[in-house]
């Protein structure tokens, strides 16, 4: 098979970790942390064990303790003055909450060259531990990935109680902290019963997954002592589903297969 992997030397690459389990991490992913001279990670959000996949005399510098300019001068400096490849490495999949966004405004300011490779995001991770499809033909076909209002704000119409009118498969992020004001928002569109998954530090050692009520989301959440990295799912799909999608139906014809009549 054809290789297309290119390496480049005196670049930003700007790379999604997934959800903590090294064995998500794309092989893009692993070849760039084996190769990198420099890799900037937040420590409390990237485990060790990816990590461990960097060569022996990487710099790693951690980033928890560092602001945004200080960040961007490390990775600048790196690259301009020393000519190092650096992977900027970010939890998940870096087009979701990773702030990459300003990031990437100033490196190009500063002409340095960066590329972005995508990872695993928390909310596929969620559906693949829990076994579900999130589109489900004739019950659920959208999906919603959003965060509720706290200290970042969210734009007005991207309000929760507006966008969980559609009972959608929808994923919530960044939102224990606030999670009685979600769940009074949510009940407002969703039936009480409705099941939800409360997904925290997806494929890390400590994970836990549990399914309950969306009338018990606020209680569960405060009883597990969840405040932080935690992704919930609320959505028609964690019932039991029958049916079946008309893609493999016999009936049913496509570009590569006829209908069987």
């Amino acid at each position: 098979m054809q290789n297309h992997f290119k390496y480049i030397k005196s670049i930003v690459y700007i790379v999604g970790a997934g959800p903590g389990d090294p064995d998500l991490l794309t092989v893009k992913a692993q070849k760039l942390l084996a190769l990198a001279d420099v890799i900037l990670c937040a420590d409390s959000l990237v485990p060790e064990q990816i990590l461990q996949i960097c060569q022996q005399d990487a710099e790693i510098i951690r980033t928890a303790d560092k602001t945004l300019e200080e960040i961007v001068a490390l990775m600048i400096e790196r690259v301009r003055s020393q000519h190092k490849s650096v992977v900027r490495l970010h939890s998940g999949d870096p087009s979701l909450y990773s702030a990459i966004h300003e990031q990437m405004h100033l490196l190009a300011e500063a002409n340095i060259p960066f590329e972005v490779i995508p990872g695993i995001s928390a909310f596929q991770a969620a559906a693949a531990k829990l076994k579900i499809e999130l589109t489900v033909p004739g019950l659920v076909q959208t999906i919603i990935l959003t965060r509720i209002s706290g200290r970042t704000e969210v734009p007005a119409n991207e309000e929760l109680a507006s966008l969980a009118a559609h009972q959608a498969s929808l994923c919530l992020y960044l939102s224990a902290r606030h999670v009685e004001n979600a769940q009074a928002k949510l009940l407002a569109h969703y039936p009480a019963e409705t099941l939800i998954a409360i997904c925290f530090r997806l494929g890390w050692p400590d994970e836990k997954i549990k399914v309950v009520p969306l009338k018990q989301m606020a209680d569960c959440t405060h009883a597990e002592k969840l405040t932080r990295t935690t992704l919930y799912v609320i959505s028609p799909a964690l019932l039991p589903v029958t049916g079946r999608s008309r893609l493999y139906d016999p009936e049913h014809s496509h570009l590569f297969r006829s209908s069987h009549h």
